[in-house]
């Protein structure tokens, strides 16, 4: 689907119901999302929830980054009203409780699509690795305290990034969720997997092109705050030289 700047980068609800077809039977969503940072409001996904109550389709909501948010409240698509029994909610650890490469998930849904899950998951998986179970549980217990501290970083490095796109001209949406910044490189006139390598090649910089998510990131780039507030700043003032040298 579709989205764009101008609205957040969030999907509406009437967009989504123009593309459903006879062959439609389930609806994807992942918000906060990547490579924008967008979060999905409260109302938009009760609009979101109507068309797929309306068509008998099931919603997929992947909610990875669901505890990385900033200045606004997380909706969960699964605690709307009345949509339950049609959800499958993903979530896992990665994120929230910085385990990237532990491999620990999990889905929540209705008992028989949790069944039919498990036939092809059964054969394709032993299972998550138990010291990763273990982690995962004490990151349950007693890790809360770290993910708000966590939290509070990663917003101060969100404030620092995109105050600088914007002040060496990458004008850039400031993303509510997840650890990820998505300026415009328009001014520069290349595409973005030019951009992404010749800012590789020139100033040692990695973002990755838009392109890559998408026609409509075509003309973007992801910038990913997940790193040192030093780095933040180091790769700010290479990507000023770069956008410079080449902005019109």
């Amino acid at each position: 689907m579709p989205t764009s700047q101008s609205n957040g980068f969030e999907l509406e609800a009437a967009d989504v119901e123009a593309h459903i077809t006879d062959k439609t039977r389930a609806i994807l969503i992942g918000y906060p999302a990547n490579p924008t940072g967008a979060v999905m409001g409260r109302e938009k996904l009760l609009a979101l929830a109507d068309v797929a109550r309306r068509h008998h389709l099931t919603v997929i909501s992947d909610e990875i980054y669901a505890r990385l948010v900033y200045g606004v409240e997380h909706t969960c698509f699964a605690g709307l009203p009345d949509v339950r029994e049609n959800t499958i909610l993903l979530g896992g650890f990665s994120k929230a409780y910085a385990m990237t490469g532990w491999r620990i998930g999990y889905a929540v849904a209705p008992k028989e699509i949790i069944a039919a899950m498990t036939k092809i998951h059964q054969y394709t998986i032993m299972s998550a690795p138990t010291p990763a179970q273990v982690a995962a549980i004490e990151a349950l217990k007693t890790g809360e305290p770290d993910v708000v501290e966590m939290v509070a970083d990663y917003n101060r490095r969100r404030k620092v990034i995109v105050k600088g796109l914007c002040e060496i001209g990458l004008d850039c949406y400031e993303p509510r969720g997840a650890f990820y910044a998505f300026p415009s490189i328009k001014r520069c006139g290349m595409k973005s997997e030019e951009f992404s390598e010749k800012l590789l090649m020139e100033e040692k910089v990695a973002v990755v092109p838009g392109s890559a998510f998408g026609k409509c990131g075509e003309g973007y780039v992801r910038c990913c705050y997940a790193t040192s507030l030093a780095d933040i700043e180091e790769a700010l003032d290479r990507m000023g030289r770069f956008v410079k040298k080449h902005g019109k």
